[in-house]
């Protein structure tokens, strides 16, 4: 099957800019994505977390949140998908191109678009709500900005490539270039077909990439595993008149 047209001019090339764009830059924010983890859990353990703002407002968030982390989430898969696994697996379990790309497409653009509008909840929240921005960081601010940049020029390239433009198949040029970062073998010469905005939401997520282990996104690579062992918490209360309604359970009374 003949690769769709291409819509956009690339941007960068194979010299020493795109040496440096495509070799250099992701081994560089890889190294500090890895290493910056490793130094964030060992001397900021008590950091490691969202600094969670449920306490000061909750109807806003439970729009937003579940918009912006089911869509990430589904953005994510999406990504390694198409990042990972090679265009000749998918045909040899009988998914065409042809399938493969509207799927890719269709779903795509509805994660991305309820990540966006997800986000754009949560940030008015963080905007509106005293409590919530009077708690908000420059660090905080920084995120938000890098992970908005990244998300909708990840978007905007899905939209103007495959849905206005003649589309782009993208397994062709920026898979095997991110593939090959792993196998030690960097062509950075894929990259030169790739689309401009696929090129701004490469260096985009590249950067954020490398701010991540310095922001409350370390709180996705922690699976709270140990709310499955820990004990019960015992409260007591020093209201003397406790009434007569049965507690919940997990609410009962200890007898002292």
């Amino acid at each position: 099957m003949t690769a769709p047209s291409q819509p956009f001019t690339a941007a960068a090339g194979t010299g020493n800019g795109g040496v440096l764009l495509w070799t250099v830059l992701p081994y560089v924010c890889l190294a500090v994505f890895v290493l910056g983890h490793i130094w964030r859990y060992r001397y900021d353990k008590f950091g490691w977390t969202t600094r969670s703002s449920q306490l000061h407002e909750g109807r806003l968030l439970r729009i937003g949140s579940p918009l912006f982390h089911f869509g990430i989430l589904v953005v994510l898969l999406g990504h390694i998908g198409g990042l990972l696994v090679p265009k000749s697996w998918t045909e040899t379990v009988g998914i065409s191109e042809h399938a493969y790309h509207v799927g890719a497409v269709v779903l795509g653009t509805i994660a991305g678009v309820a990540t966006l509008a997800g986000l754009a909840v949560l940030v008015y929240r963080r905007r509106t709500v005293g409590p919530v921005f009077s708690a908000t960081t420059r660090n905080d601010k920084a995120m938000y900005v890098s992970l908005t940049a990244t998300i909708v020029l990840g978007l905007a390239a899905t939209v103007a490539a495959n849905v206005v433009g003649g589309g782009y198949d993208y397994r062709e040029t920026i898979s095997p270039w991110f593939r090959s970062l792993f196998y030690l073998q960097p062509d950075p010469a894929l990259m030169t077909d790739a689309p401009v905005l696929f090129q701004l939401h490469a260096l985009s997520a590249l950067l954020l990439f490398a701010a991540w282990p310095f922001t409350r996104l370390v709180h996705m690579l922690t699976a709270p595993l140990g709310y499955l062992t820990r004990p019960y918490i015992v409260y007591r209360s020093r209201d003397t008149d406790l009434g007569t309604r049965p507690p919940r359970r997990g609410w009962e009374r200890t007898g002292t």
